[in-house]
């Protein structure tokens, strides 16, 4: 187990060890989903919970560095749809259909990045996320209003027009799929064909920029 003077290493082997105590932190989130608690984290990496805390600085700390690594994973899985060679509505199918397969994929950590926990005992709980889904989604359409904004032609106001599509966009996408994850009302397909419907509009007439990327 790890000593409390271990915990103070090199840049590197901090790095590695604050890595090594994500990955344990994943595999707790993969078995219990919200209800994930530091004393089960800590168990699993083989160190005390105060040392955990020392890495993360407490539940908050821990939650953000999950939140972060997960999403920035998405990121990369959703720009490479964005940006595969193929025609418009086909990259926007694949787009949304890589967001639901990632939560279909990996439902316990879905739930635990989207849902708080809902034991109401005291002690050591759940992480209490709820609070923390927001600024998560809220960076999501940032990101994508910026890939629309570097591909798209919307006119005069088109970085604002970007940013209400991109944050509207993901509402969407999240309230579909977590409908959608928890009734399982019809296949992903038919749940991609008739999200692409209701975005198609306006985004099917839309230019390229001249001078950006395309989509």
């Amino acid at each position: 187990m790890e000593t409390t003077q271990q915990a103070g290493r090199e840049p590197g082997t901090a790095e590695r060890r604050r890595r090594e105590l994500l990955e344990a932190a994943d595999r707790v989130v993969l078995r219990d989903g919200p209800k994930a608690s530091m004393n089960a984290i800590a168990a699993e990496a083989g160190i005390t919970k105060p040392i955990l805390y020392r890495h993360f600085g407490d539940k908050a700390g821990l939650y953000q560095a999950l939140a972060v690594r997960h999403t920035d994973a998405l990121l990369d899985s959703l720009r490479a749809a964005l940006d595969a060679p193929a025609e418009r509505r086909r990259r926007v199918e694949a787009t949304l259909d890589t967001y639901l397969t990632a939560i279909e994929a990996r439902p316990q950590v879905y739930r635990f990045l989207m849902h708080p926990a809902e034991d109401s005992h005291t002690g050591d709980r759940g992480f209490e996320v709820g609070q923390h889904s927001a600024p998560l989604l809220r960076r999501l359409g940032e990101e994508l209003a910026k890939v629309i904004a570097e591909r798209v032609d919307l006119g005069p106001d088109g970085e604002e027009l970007a940013r209400i599509w991109g944050h509207g966009i993901v509402g969407m996408m999240y309230a579909a799929g977590d409908w959608w994850l928890g009734e399982r009302p019809c296949s992903r397909a038919a749940l991609v064909t008739g999200l692409t419907d209701l975005l198609w509009g306006r985004l099917a007439t839309a230019g390229n920029l001249a001078d950006g990327p395309g989509f």
